[in-house]
């Protein structure tokens, strides 16, 4: 009889375990990514988000920015929006929320490989008909990246990112999420590639 109770305790286990694998994999599938706007971009400190070109510059701004690109210096700050889709529809299920652990990432600018990073607290990914936002904070040099580019040059790419009328269109995050789960965590079979115009 006791033998009989392990089997069945070892076979409840295991359907359990199963199932917990089953649910995982299914969050796995229902977390959608792209980006959203891009916010608070700076250069060297002065916000564009109302700029559209380089005229629109005060003069010390721009002999401070010449001044920074003379000596290999191009600091950029700003915030990119991450949008999570959870399209599970019962909130019922123990599968509805979503919550990402992790979320290491990679940046690309004009398909350049810059920096990587990873969110600092976990994200919660509500089922809703609504998208959650993850903001990823960005701090980079970008003459590091773009070495041969002039001030021109220079500008244009943070105004076509973060200006008045940017856009991520130039931005593409590569991610590898990790979900927790009832067995623990469990990241993404393969990296993702996050773009502007679809969810992936």
């Amino acid at each position: 009889m006791r033998k009989k109770k392990i089997i069945i305790a070892v076979f409840v286990t295991t359907l359990l375990a199963s199932c917990g694998v089953y649910n995982s994999l299914m969050n796995l599938s229902k977390l959608k990514f792209k980006l959203g706007s891009v916010n608070n971009f700076k250069v060297a400190g002065i916000t564009i988000d109302n700029k559209t070109n380089l005229s629109d510059f005060g003069t010390m701004d721009i002999v401070n920015l010449t001044s920074k690109v003379m000596t290999g210096d191009f600091p950029v700050s700003f915030t990119v929006n991450v949008l999570a889709q959870n399209s599970n529809k019962s909130s019922g299920s123990n599968i509805s929320d979503i919550s990402l652990e992790s979320f290491p990432w990679t940046l690309y600018i004009n398909d350049k490989r810059t920096i990587s990073g990873n969110i600092s607290n976990p994200v919660k990914v509500p089922a809703i008909e609504n998208t959650t936002a993850i903001p990823l904070e960005m701090s980079l040099d970008l003459k590091e990246f773009f070495a041969g580019d002039g001030l021109n040059e220079l500008i244009n790419l943070a105004l076509n990112l973060g200006g008045a009328k940017g856009s991520p269109s130039n931005l593409k995050i590569i991610a590898e999420p990790v979900l927790g789960t009832s067995l623990g965590n469990m990241s993404y079979p393969n990296p993702i590639t996050i773009i502007d115009n679809t969810f992936n």
